[in-house]
Order: C-alpha cells, then structure tokens, then sequence
C-alpha cells in the first residue's frame, strides 16, 4: 500500500484525514495525531481503518449523489409539452397551471407524486414561470372603469391639487 499521498486534496477535511494517514505512517499514537489535528480519537481510528482497508482513495472527499430522480430524462422533458397543452386539457377548469394541478397530472401520467414545493422547483428549472390567476367579480363593467378613469380620477387628482376636501357624491 501507498504510503504517501501524491495527489493535491479537494478541501481542508481531506487534507486532514491524509495528514493523519501520514503521521501514523511516521510512527506518531493515535492520541497525539488527533491531539495535532485537532480531531478526536475515534475520527482519526475510522480514518485508519478505512484507509488501510481501501488505499488513500477511501480518505478522498466524496460527493453525495442524493435520491434518484423521480421521473427520468425522457419523463422530464415531457413535462412541458403536456402544460402546454393546457389545464382544461386534464379536466381542470379554466387555463391556470397551479402546483397542485401539475401535480395532479404528473401522479395520473407518471405515476410519481412531488410535494407542491418540489413541483415549484421543477417548474423553474423547466423554464416555467409563476402564474397567479386574476380575480375579478363577474359583474365589472370595463367601459364604467375606462370612463370614471378618464373623468372622475381626472377629477380627483384637479381637486386634490388645490387642497380642496373631497368628498363622495350621493
């Protein structure tokens, strides 16, 4: 086995648990390595043991892969196109995207079920941004809206100017 380490480290901890394979290579306790490196006892023995276990290799910095993805490559990429085919598309009412819609759709198509936070996340990543439909009562009148608009806000703001006290009318 390699008693030297001939590779640069990634970070600070790596550099630490080589350094420890080092000393001990030097003749140096237990005790004293850990006392040096500022570590405890049984962190530099779970270093040792791996390390004369499995080479230097197993002291490397490793990266977490974390959980496998739930839908795949070909899943993913899919995801856009049955949004843009539209929500009444699913039986849902009106056109609006919501989290938990697309969720809805993403369990009944793939069978794989996010949490409203992670579907969010997913959306962002695919490039789709937040929507949030427009309440309006169904009575409104745009062209009342339009003309007070142009005449009574008009109005209000001459009023105003002139600090006189607006009031409603009856």
């Amino acid at each position: 086995m390699d008693t030297t380490t001939t590779y640069k480290p990634n970070d600070w901890r790596e550099a630490r648990r080589l350094r420890a394979w080092e000393l001990k290579q030097k003749g140096w306790q237990q005790t004293a390595i850990a006392e040096a490196l500022g570590v405890s006892n049984g962190a530099v023995s779970q270093w040792l043991s791996r390390a004369e276990a499995g080479g230097l290799d197993t002291l490397r910095t490793r990266r977490g892969g974390g959980p496998k993805p739930r839908l795949n490559d070909q899943q993913r990429a899919q995801v856009p196109e049955l949004l843009r085919s539209g929500a009444e598309a699913y039986g849902f009412r009106g056109q609006v995207w919501t989290r938990a819609r697309v969720q809805t759709v993403l369990e009944q198509q793939f069978g794989v079920r996010y949490s409203l936070m992670q579907i969010g996340r997913l959306l962002k990543q695919l490039g789709w941004s937040r929507q949030k439909p427009v309440e309006r009562a169904s009575q409104r009148n745009e062209a009342a809206i339009a003309e007070w608009r142009e005449r009574g806000w008009a109005e209000l703001k001459k009023s105003a100017g002139r600090g006189k006290d607006v009031g409603l009318r009856g």
